[in-house]
Order: structure tokens, then C-alpha cells, then sequence
């Protein structure tokens, strides 16, 4: 009775935690917003942990750092293990991997989906012939193209395409991946958690 209560009170710290990372990673997209005195406190508390995952060079992409990522969905793991203690659940092997599998997924998902949404909108702009030269568009040329590249390189083996035909393939395998993977994903989750071990 003791292990479930404390898993609940660690549960609640693990979920505020979440949240300070969360408004840290906003505030950190718009650098005036963390210049008073809360802002420095949440800096002290937050960027020791978030600042460990930028060590790991595979998590950034050229001007995009996905470390952020990578350590709320660690803390989602342990939301989850201590959500499966605090309603006493035994805690297998299995269950773990699946949560980590999870973890894994939501991250992975939520960076290809991210990737979708910005070949969404160089669709609707070249659609709409807006200024593609535009300071907007061109940051967003520069977080999608080096996706888009390996993409086309792995489909059209080395052939040249144009940027729409590019831009349209791209978009339909990153839709492709999303979907598929989260199908793939929730079945080895269920296969997973049913593991005696």
C-alpha cells in the first residue's frame, strides 16, 4: 500500500516536470520571454536535464534540435512505469519495453508528422505561388529539404525531379510513415505487454 502512494506523489512531480520542460522549450523559441526572474528559475531547474540530451550530436538536424524531444519522452516512460505501480500492477519486462516502445514512437511520430505539416504548407505556398523567397518560406525550405532529399534519393534512386514532384512524394511517404508506423507500433505494443516475462 506504501509503493502505490508514493508512486501516485512521484507520478504528480513526473507530470509538473513534463509541464516545466514543455513551457522551457517554448520560452526558449522566444528568448525574451525567459528574462525575468521566473524565467531564470525555470532555466536552472529544467536546463540541467534538458541540457544532457544535447549532448547526443544523432538528436539535432541541422538547424532543428530534437533533444527536447527525446528527454520529455524519457520522462513519459517513467510517468508510465509509475503509473502502472501506483495501480499495482506488476511490472514485467515486457511492459517495459512496450513503454519504451512507446516513448519511442511519440517522438518518432511527432518528428515525422512535424515534417508532414511543413511539406503541407510548401504545398498550399507553391500552390499558391506565394513568394518562395520570402525569409518564412526559407526556413522552412531549410528544416524540410534535408528530409525531403534522403526521401527522393531513397525513391527515385539518384534521378533528378522537380520540386513539385519532390515536394509530393515526400509528403506522401512521411504520410505513409506516420500512419504505418502507428499502426506497426500499436501492434508489437499489444504483443509487448501480453509477454509473461
Amino acid at each position: 500500500m506504501i509503493l502505490p502512494t508514493i508512486a501516485r506523489v512521484l507520478n504528480a512531480v513526473v507530470i509538473i516536470y513534463v509541464f516545466l520542460c514543455s513551457v522551457r522549450v517554448l520560452m526558449s523559441w522566444v528568448p525574451t520571454l525567459g528574462g525575468g526572474k521566473g524565467g531564470q528559475l525555470l532555466a536552472r531547474v529544467t536546463d540541467p536535464y534538458l541540457g544532457a540530451f544535447r549532448r547526443f550530436r544523432v538528436l539535432s538536424s541541422g538547424a532543428f534540435d530534437f533533444s527536447p524531444i527525446a528527454a520529455i519522452a524519457l520522462l513519459v516512460v517513467v510517468n508510465g512505469l509509475l503509473t502502472e505501480i501506483s495501480y499495482e500492477r506488476v511490472i514485467t519486462a515486457g511492459l517495459v519495453l512496450a513503454l519504451l516502445v512507446s516513448a519511442a514512437w511519440s517522438a518518432v511520430g511527432f518528428i515525422i508528422s512535424f515534417f508532414a505539416v511543413c511539406a503541407l504548407l510548401r504545398l498550399i505556398a507553391y500552390a499558391a505561388r506565394w513568394n518562395s523567397l520570402h525569409p518564412f518560406w526559407m526556413v522552412v525550405d531549410s528544416i524540410l529539404n534535408p528530409a525531403l532529399f534522403r526521401i527522393n534519393r531513397l525513391i527515385y534512386r539518384g534521378r533528378i525531379v522537380n520540386y513539385l514532384q519532390g515536394l509530393v512524394t515526400g509528403f506522401i511517404v512521411l504520410l505513409f510513415l506516420r500512419a504505418g508506423g502507428g499502426a506497426l507500433v500499436s501492434l508489437i505494443i499489444r504483443s509487448l505487454e501480453r509477454l509473461p516475462f
